[in-house]
């Protein structure tokens, strides 16, 4: 419990306090004791000038041979004069400390004879009596005459009144020491409070991050430094969340590129090994066999001469995906447009062995900077997959235009409906839809792939819907500058 904060200031706080308070009042008792005995002392030695004057004016109206004789014949009337003037009690004593006279024996019975002894040594002394009431201060010194001592005065003075003044500024002093010393702690416990309290919300809301619970916010609202500490607090948990997602972001990344990876090689491995098991099986037919089948020597040869053509099909579709992954050609200014009608016209051939047409509409103008080999294959690549894959006795709808800051291409033509998950997948390397009725013959599905590669290169994009027996692709490029110097 003593190791917290709180408790540490209150109890540094109460100590500093304490300590404080009883220094204060043993230094203002002992200030005013000092005050105390130098008025005792200065009244007392104003009472000694003023009895020793009126002895000598005495003894000047009188001299006698033998001033001892004549001290201790006015003793009754020196004790009542000065008992009159000094209004304290007075007493007489002989030079060996016999009383000659005295105003009161009962003012002296209280007291001791210290100050008389010291008296009676030549010296001049006083001590202070305390009782309940009153306080007494017995005061002796020796009375001289030409040098020679003739007796001794004692004198019995009330100091009551400045004594109840000492302890009443004694008892004002102590409480409003301790009026002082209330009010600051109770400040120094709020304001220990104030400290105390937001550091313990602080340190709960670390423990329960370091527990894992991100979700953890500190409103203060206050401008001081603890406000800036809680709000550093929050920024900081507000930007390890946003470094745990990205984290999660990568990791999921990360496992899905692993995932594409080891699909991509799996498709890799499964189309590669077809072609060479068909290549395989029929040169070891045609090894066994010989030439003596002729017809079956042909057709052995044909499978092989056809496989051997499509698995160097692939070959060189995997370098083309690997060389626009790996490589960037310098870009150049291309018209999109005219690009888009050169290629239609060029596929307009093939269309029309798939019983097909193409319909293009191509804007002017339409710059983009880039390359125009990979532009050219990216279009001759989805133009191609429409081609093959619509329906015959069908027209394929391809429209360039401007869009925005970017010019978008627009191929469609009518085929199967495809589902969602499908059209997310035809990027993948491989990837042939299963919902279609026929596959093309020697397609090894890596033409979407490049086409995406070649898109993300140029800083473009590409998508692919399909609904109501309708699939269209986009393609979008950012656009450059014209040769008059527009966009």
């Amino acid at each position: 419990m003593i190791s917290t904060i709180k408790v540490k200031f209150l109890l540094g706080f109460f100590i500093i306090f304490a300590a404080s308070l009883l220094l204060l009042n043993l230094l203002v008792v002992r200030i005013i004791e000092t005050s105390n005995e130098n008025i005792i002392t200065e009244d007392l030695i104003g009472l000694k000038k003023n009895s020793s004057v009126y002895v000598k004016q005495t003894f000047m109206i009188n001299h006698y041979s033998n001033d001892e004789i004549y001290f201790g014949q006015m003793a009754q009337e020196m004790v009542a004069e000065l008992q009159h003037v000094s209004s304290s009690e007075v007493s007489a004593y002989s030079v060996k400390g016999e009383l000659l006279y005295t105003s009161d024996a009962s003012a002296f019975a209280a007291a001791g004879d210290e100050d008389l002894k010291q008296a009676l040594d030549g010296k001049t002394a006083y001590t202070l009596h305390y009782s309940d009431s009153p306080v007494m201060v017995y005061y002796a010194y020796p009375v001289m005459m030409d040098g020679k001592k003739v007796g001794i005065l004692r004198f019995a003075k009330d100091f009551s009144l400045l004594h109840e003044q000492s302890r009443h500024i004694l008892d004002v002093i102590f409480y409003v020491t301790i009026a002082i010393f209330a009010a600051a702690f109770l400040f120094s416990y709020l304001l220990s409070r104030h400290i105390t309290i937001p550091l313990g919300q602080l340190a709960k809301a670390s423990t329960e991050v370091t527990e894992g619970n991100l979700g953890v916010r500190i409103r203060f609202r206050r401008k001081d430094e603890i406000g800036k500490l809680a709000d550093n607090f929050n920024r900081m948990i507000e930007k390890i969340t946003m470094q745990i997602g990205r984290i999660e972001q990568d990791r999921d990344r990360l496992e899905e590129l692993n995932r594409h990876r080891k699909r991509f090689l799996d498709n890799v491995t499964h189309e590669l090994k077809t072609p060479l098991t068909t290549i395989l099986g029929y040169a070891e037919m045609i090894k066994d066999n010989g030439s003596g089948d002729e017809a079956f020597f042909d057709k052995g040869m044909n499978h092989i001469v056809g496989e051997s053509r499509r698995l160097h099909q692939m070959v060189v579709k995997l370098l083309e995906l690997s060389k626009e992954t790996s490589v960037r050609e310098p870009f150049e200014e291309v018209d999109a447009g005219r690009l888009v009608q050169d290629v239609c016209d060029g596929m307009a051939i093939k269309a029309e062995r798939y019983k097909k047409t193409i319909a293009c509409e191509a804007e002017a103008g339409l710059e983009v900077n880039g390359s125009p080999q990979k532009l050219r294959q990216l279009l001759i690549n989805v133009i191609d997959n429409a081609i093959k894959y619509g329906y015959a006795h069908t027209g394929i709808d391809v429209k360039a235009a401007r869009s925005g800051e970017d010019v978008r291409i627009v191929v469609a033509n009518q085929g199967e409906d495809i589902c969602s998950e499908e059209l997310e997948r035809w990027f993948e390397p491989f990837y042939r839809s299963d919902q279609r009725a026929f596959k093309e013959v020697g397609s090894c599905g890596l033409g979407l792939s490049i086409s995406k590669a070649i898109a993300d290169e140029h800083g473009g994009s590409i998508a692919v819907a399909g609904a109501d027996g309708r699939t269209t692709v986009v393609i979008r490029l950012p656009r450059g500058i014209s040769k008059e110097g527009g966009l």
